[in-house]
């Protein structure tokens, strides 16, 4: 075991070199974004991709640092895309060693590293087009926005090789960021318009034990929503001038903004910055014990997974503003739900797992994981979803309400935020699947592989063998070395009514080990001793609380993590005429062969017939018609990886 396990604290996760993925579903998602997703957005940021937009991100890189001339060009926080590149490919090279890959990011950082002013500062966009507007627009330019994911990028490849060339070149930046932002007489008592700093902050803090770090992130979050309000006093500063132009009337909750982060009541405004603001609000509260804190992330996630979030874990229903807007308004062929507000989602409830062990949070997390996230990308890794709808028609992607659905994957996107995210979390899968608090380790997610663990300071070693989520069976043996008494915490999924469990063969009586939704087990453990479980995966009928006006008389399916759809590819098109009746079994089938191997969810269902309309538009009420047929489903994350069709969550039932 490595040296840096002696880290781990209360509440903690093993680090990701510490746990290794062997898992049939997996393991080929982690090989692929090694494989073909990192090198395809390696090609993007060079601008080598055919028929896909152009990135500008390197080409910005080196007019800053000197190395050409030319404009700066692309979004304002272009410089993002560079640094979720790095920070994949640092998770990427804890996983799977690669020196080809790492010569590679080598460069990308000596192109970065050249491209800091000697101050420390750090962005290519005020750098190269408006040198003397730094720190005029914090609302709008995400300066530290970009700022904070380049940090995140200089820990992760600095966890991954041991090289600080990045990490110091981020250091020194945010030591100029603690000297421009404060309470002092000459500082800036301002904040980011999109939220990101602030947990980076924390893990740079995590990486260098430099307490400055921590007090500024403290800093960008209790200053956030005071009254004046930065945001709107810089704006008027600025002659009401925006960058953009549709910001005018988004209002200060768009930025969450609109009161101390403390008196919050709703997830409100743009869901990424939301919960990238609430994952580091989490991350505030376990480092620094604030109660209040952490009582206000646990009312803002509970208004976000109770009432304001998709079956699918997507959450942000509103294409203006990529936004929440009110309770239960969840509409399918509408809605947003952005692939980074799912990301975003899962850093914040994998945060609140570490305050606080309750499968509530890993329900969420693993239901987002499953099927939004992995919807944002297609099976082969080469296209993406920047928005993830419950309900699609091909025609009504053309017409301005709906522009933003699409019936395809995109090759790239000219605010490309979504795929590098998409790579970032997959990479860094493994930080996901246990935790640690004082004598239990937790198993999140039923995930095939290994970890090594500190349980005070007692080394452990868990194998986790299964074939989930093909298969619901699975083994986690045991080594801890030399015989000790400690706890495993075993997470009972929501969608699993029961949950055999055995130790060395027998049957363990789990009722009353319950905490949480986790089955407590403590014994004197000791190598080789084998847990074996059994995770119920029934088909589902799912609905929605009667308050989502969209889906009030419709059932979705759902099976273990998966939510499935309706595609047009197997089931014709006008998807909203079927039926799919009470009585109808609902029958399981592996298929090995399509979509690179997954289970379907077959059904009989009936289908609405035009019958006596003869192209009338309305008639009197009749008893209606209906052709029975055999419709499939199939899990959500793989639609639209064969055809550009219809597509469907929500089924109508009677």
């Amino acid at each position: 075991m490595t040296n840096h396990i002696a880290n781990q604290q209360n509440g903690g996760t093993p680090a990701l070199r510490d746990v290794r993925i062997d898992s049939p579903f997996w393991s080929r998602y982690i090989h692929l974004v090694k494989n073909t997703v990192i090198p395809y957005q390696y090609e993007a940021i060079h601008d080598r991709i055919p028929d896909a937009e152009k990135s500008f991100a390197i080409q910005n890189f080196r007019i800053a640092a000197g190395l050409e001339e030319g404009e700066f060009q692309g979004m304002v926080f272009q410089d993002s895309d560079v640094a979720k590149w790095l920070e994949a490919v640092g998770y990427s090279l804890q996983a799977i060693p690669d020196p080809e890959l790492s010569r590679l990011a080598d460069e990308v950082i000596d192109l970065v590293a050249a491209a800091q002013q000697p101050d420390g500062y750090l962005n290519t966009y005020f750098t190269i087009k408006e040198p003397d507007k730094r720190w005029t627009n914090l609302a709008e330019c995400h300066e530290l926005y970009c700022a904070g994911h380049m940090i995140e990028a200089a820990v992760a490849y600095f966890d991954a090789t041991g090289k600080r060339k990045l990490l110091d070149v981020m250091c020194k930046f945010a030591d100029y960021m603690d000297t421009v932002f404060g309470k002092g007489a000459d500082q800036l008592r301002g904040y980011d318009g999109h939220q990101e700093i602030e947990l980076a902050l924390i893990k740079l803090y995590k990486s260098t034990g430099n307490d400055r770090y921590l007090q500024l992130s403290k800093f960008f979050i209790d200053e956030r929503g005071q009254s004046p309000h930065y945001l709107t006093e810089e704006w008027e500063r600025r002659g009401r001038k925006t960058f953009f132009p549709e910001m005018k009337d988004f209002g200060e909750d768009y930025a969450q903004a609109h009161m101390p982060v403390r008196q919050q009541q709703h997830a409100t405004g743009h869901a990424v910055r939301a919960v990238y603001m609430y994952a580091a609000m989490a991350d505030l509260a376990a480092e620094t014990g604030d109660a209040s804190l952490y009582e206000a992330c646990r009312r803002l996630w509970n208004s976000l997974a109770s009432k304001r979030m998709y079956i699918t874990g997507a959450i942000g229903s509103q294409a203006f503003g990529e936004r929440f807007s009110y309770d239960y308004d969840l509409p399918n062929d509408l809605a947003y739900a952005e692939t980074c507000a799912s990301i975003g989602l899962i850093f914040f409830a994998e945060r609140m797992l570490r305050l606080e062990p309750n499968s509530q949070y890993a329900d969420v997390l693993e239901r987002a994981l499953y099927n939004t996230v992995l919807a944002g990308m297609s099976l082969d890794g080469t296209k993406f979803f920047y928005v993830n709808p419950l309900e699609v028609v091909p025609e009504a992607c053309n017409h301005h309400n709906k522009h933003h659905v699409k019936a395809a994957r995109q090759g790239w996107f000219g605010c490309a935020c979504c795929p590098p995210n998409v790579a970032r979390l997959i990479s860094s899968l493994g930080k996901y699947v246990y935790a640690v608090r004082e004598n239990t380790a937790y198993v999140h997610l039923y995930i095939g592989g290994e970890a090594n663990i500190m349980l005070g300071d007692q080394p452990v070693r868990l194998v986790q063998e299964t074939g989930f989520p093909n298969d619901s069976s699975g083994v986690i043996k045991v080594y801890p070395g030399a015989e000790a008494v400690f706890a495993l915490g075993l997470r009972q999924p929501d969608w699993c009514p029961d949950m055999p469990i055995k130790i060395n063969g027998e049957p363990v009586l789990t009722e009353g080990c319950s905490v949480n939704g986790y089955i407590i087990i403590e014994r004197l453990w000791k190598d080789g001793d084998m847990i074996e479980f059994e995770l119920e995966m029934p088909i589902i009928r799912m609905k929605a609380n009667p308050l989502v006006r969209e889906t009030i008389g419709m059932t979705a399916l759902q099976r273990g993590p998966f939510v499935y759809c309706l595609e047009e590819e197997d089931n014709g098109n006008l998807l909203h005429e079927l039926v799919l009746p009470r009585e109808s079994v609902l029958k399981a089938v592996y298929q090995s062969d399509l979509l690179g191997g997954i289970t379907v969810i077959q059904a009989t269902a009936e289908r609405t017939t035009m019958d006596g309309w003869n192209g009338k538009l309305y008639k009197q009420a009749e008893v209606e018609t209906h052709d029975k047929e055999l419709v499939t489903f199939i899990p959500y994350y793989a639609w639209a990886n064969r055809s550009s069709g219809e597509m469907a969550v929500w089924v109508r039932e009677h």
